[in-house]
Formats: structure tokens, C-alpha cells, sequence
């Protein structure tokens, strides 16, 4: 069955993907909070965090950064690890950055470096449940 991204039924079908598959990255990207804010969507702004390779609903507090874009630029970048999405995004005022800016450099990093098997299946499980 196919969910809204970020709608609550996405969340949580995100953390039983989470749960069985476990973090797709480690070292430092595993511990890096980046809060997300993204609106236009049909849920309406969603406040979410990144951590580990995963969306968290709801801001961390402790996170030194907050990325605010609009619905489709986040849902291809985070649904379909489209990098280029963000980048075009950013170019074009839909994205903006508060905070520390070396954090998030450090996803782009983890996002395009060559993904493993497990990062691999996990991509397709998420992008799976996404509608």
C-alpha cells in the first residue's frame, strides 16, 4: 500500500521500514540532525527531522540546521535521492538553508556516494510505500 509522503501513515510505515532495515549510514552522517520544513503539500507544512539516512516527523531540537523547500523538490530528493532536485531547488529560491551550512554539505556527501545493498533495498522500500 502506497502513502502520502509525509503524512502520519508515511511516518509510520517509514519507522517499520526503519525498524527491520536498521540506519543505511554510519559514522558522523549517522549522528547529523538536520531539521526540514517543507510545505506546499497536502498535508500542509510538515515539520520533520534527517537523521541517519531517515525522516523523523516532527524538528529535533538539537539540530544546527533547517532546510524549508517546497513538497515535489523534497519528496525527489528524499523519495527518489534525485540530487539534482535539491540542487535546482536551492538555484531557484524553493530551498533555503538556515544554520549551519557544513551539515548540510555533509548529507549531500552521504546522499551521492555509491550506495550499498542494504541502502539500496531500503530506497526501494521507501519509494515503494510512497504515493
Amino acid at each position: 500500500m502506497a502513502y502520502s509522503f509525509l503524512s502520519q501513515s508515511w511516518f509510520e510505515e517509514l519507522e517499520k521500514i526503519r525498524n527491520e532495515l536498521g540506519e543505511p549510514v554510519g559514522g558522523a552522517a549517522a549522528q547529523t540532525k538536520i531539521n526540514v520544513e517543507v510545505g506546499g503539500g497536502p498535508e500542509g507544512t510538515v515539520e520533520a527531522h534527517y537523521i541517519g539516512g531517515w525522516l523523523v516527523a516532527g524538528f529535533a531540537a538539537d539540530a544546527p540546521a533547517k532546510l524549508k523547500l517546497s513538497y515535489e523538490p523534497a519528496k525527489r530528493f528524499f523519495v527518489e535521492r534525485d540530487q539534482g532536485a535539491a540542487m535546482k531547488a536551492f538555484m531557484s529560491g524553493q530551498m533555503k538553508v538556515e544554520g549551519d551550512m557544513s551539515k548540510l554539505l555533509a548529507l549531500q556527501r552521504e546522499v551521492s556516494v555509491a550506495q550499498n545493498d542494504r541502502q539500496k533495498q531500503i530506497q526501494e522500500r521507501i519509494r515503494a510505500i510512497t504515493s
